[in-house]
């Protein structure tokens, strides 16, 4: 069965929030950079979501999803992806990172 992703509108304003974010911020010298930080996110989410490396979603995190996985960008940032799942479909509704001042509850 084939395996579908849809992403909630939040979860996408959020992707491309992070992206004007590090760019504004520097943290990458081209837009284009950003950008493809965005896309490995993406990538990250179409390649590893019907994987069984997901989590429950604590209580107060419910909201956003029943599940969520890890994806660690690079050596200081982790990304927390929240989603829900039906069979073979998938709403991906919410990410935060280790930066975010929720980040150790979801220790």
């Amino acid at each position: 069965m084939e395996t579908l992703i849809f992403y909630s509108p939040k979860f996408e304003s959020q992707i491309n929030q992070i992206i004007d974010v590090l760019f504004e911020n520097n943290y990458f010298n081209f837009k284009e950079n950003a950008f493809e930080y965005g896309e490995r996110i993406y990538d990250f989410i179409r390649n590893n979501i019907d994987k069984p490396i997901s989590k429950l979603s604590p209580d107060k995190f419910i909201k956003f999803g029943t599940f969520y996985f890890k994806y660690k960008a690079n050596e200081n940032t982790t990304w927390y992806i929240f989603f829900d799942r039906k069979d073979n479909r998938f709403l991906v509704n919410y990410i935060l990172n280790n930066h975010s001042q929720d980040f150790p509850e979801l220790l």
